[in-house]
């Protein structure tokens, strides 16, 4: 819920800043390893925009892959959840370098 309502206030303050009335959609990026449930999210956000300048609008997600660099084979690789090993030579000495973020990504609005 907490999410969602940051992504409100997100909204709220570009609406000032951008001078905008009305949120049509929010495209969000989230990668896996951010962990948040895309549905959870969804369901907050239609609760927490009633209301709002924001009422109506749709959630888009994105799902960014998730890579991590090998410090072990020197490769960059997919990795889907933390403490995953490498695909490649199956050490565990991986660096995240994509996958936990959260972001809006864009937005359309009237």
């Amino acid at each position: 819920m907490s999410i969602a309502e940051g992504i409100l206030q997100v909204l709220e303050e570009q609406a000032v800043t951008q001078q905008f009335e009305k949120v049509k959609a929010v495209w969000v990026e989230i990668g896996p390893l951010a962990t948040i449930e895309a549905d959870a999210l969804t369901f907050c956000f239609d609760a927490v925009i009633r209301g709002s300048l924001a009422e109506g609008a749709s959630l888009h997600i994105i799902k960014l892959a998730g890579k991590a660099f090998c410090l072990q084979c020197l490769d960059t690789v997919p990795v889907t959840q933390r403490y995953d090993s490498c695909p490649v030579c199956g050490s565990y000495q991986l660096q995240v370098t994509q996958g936990e973020e959260m972001r809006i990504k864009e937005l359309e609005v009237a």
